[in-house]
């Protein structure tokens, strides 16, 4: 118990290193694409630059609005970077840290578990603005996780169980990618609007709502917001690695493919505008729920005749 919760605690530290790295990454993206420098000054090339940021907004002031509801809008941040955080004990390490059978289970309850810290988040600060982002965020994270579960179903039908540690095994000859390429780029859209990303960012659509759900919200309590973003994107290009580009997390490659990844993430972001609203909702109920249950309806053809061959 004490070693995999130190196992635990080093995973923590390593994920919010990588998501200070992430953030430089993408300001240095976004400023190439946008023909500028991005942070160069703090350190070699930037490089401490996410730290400086760190150590600047949680030295600040705690503004606490008064018309708030203090003690939720205060655990909000933190509970939200909590279940970023926790969602990690999944990825299949086999390093004593706690995978375990039911490990895509954990991650839809986690998954669903999220959007409450939004909702509540702009609930708690009672401002307009906050709420309009937060009831947003909830119908844009229902609509896209029935996509979500559906295509997490096809892989539990195809490789016949809940375990992270089985999709490997599966894509050592063979990238998943290679035989279902719609059902990851549908994964990889349903991802962008799980994690409020452009040009799904509907919940801090800064044009019509200020900042959405955190308008309220500065100093250390952005900055957890802020961290659990980036952590919910790291993770998301890790299991867009697990799921669909194979690979143990004892390879150097893993890590370059969600790299990868993660660059992608930030290169949409550079691309392209904001969707309107009604477009976001008809492209989840309209285009990526059939295709979602088209691939789920072909892989239980194809796990059924697999067995009728086998038993015959």
């Amino acid at each position: 118990m004490v070693v995999e919760f130190i196992n635990f605690l080093v995973l923590v530290v390593c994920v919010l290193i990588g998501v200070a790295f992430v953030t430089l990454l993408e300001r240095k993206i976004l400023g190439y694409i946008q023909i500028r420098k991005g942070p160069n000054k703090v350190g070699w090339m930037g490089i401490l630059q996410p730290f400086s940021d760190a150590v600047k907004l949680f030295t600040k002031e705690q503004m606490v609005p008064t018309m708030s509801n203090f003690l939720v809008y205060y655990m909000c941040p933190v509970f939200s970077l909590f279940i970023s955080l926790l969602v990690w004990v999944v990825v299949p390490y086999e390093t004593g840290l706690m995978s375990f059978n039911l490990s895509i289970l954990f991650f839809l309850c986690c998954l669903s578990i999220g959007v409450y810290s939004t909702m509540v988040a702009g609930w708690s600060s009672n401002c307009k603005y906050s709420l309009l982002g937060s009831l947003r965020a909830v119908a844009q994270t229902i609509s896209y996780e029935v996509s979500l579960a559906l295509i997490l179903l096809s892989f539990v039908m195809l490789i016949g169980g809940f375990n992270l540690e089985l999709l490997n095994k599966y894509q050592s000859q063979l990238w998943f990618i290679m035989v279902s390429f719609p059902l990851a780029m549908v994964w990889f859209s349903s991802c962008l609007a799980e994690t409020n990303r452009t040009p799904f960012d509907f919940t801090e659509g800064e044009s019509e709502l200020v900042s959405g759900f955190n308008t309220e919200y500065g100093s250390g309590g952005f900055a957890l917001i802020f961290m659990a973003e980036y952590a919910s994107i790291l993770f998301m290009s890790v299991l867009f690695v697990i799921f669909f580009l194979g690979g143990s997390p004892f390879s150097v490659m893993f890590y370059l493919k969600s790299v990868m990844i993660a660059f992608i993430f930030v290169w949409v972001r550079g691309t392209l505008p904001r969707l309107r609203y009604d477009k976001l909702m008809y492209l989840a109920w309209k285009s990526y729920l059939p295709v979602s249950i088209n691939y789920l309806s072909f892989f239980v053809g194809f796990k059924m005749m697999c067995f009728c061959l086998v038993y015959n």
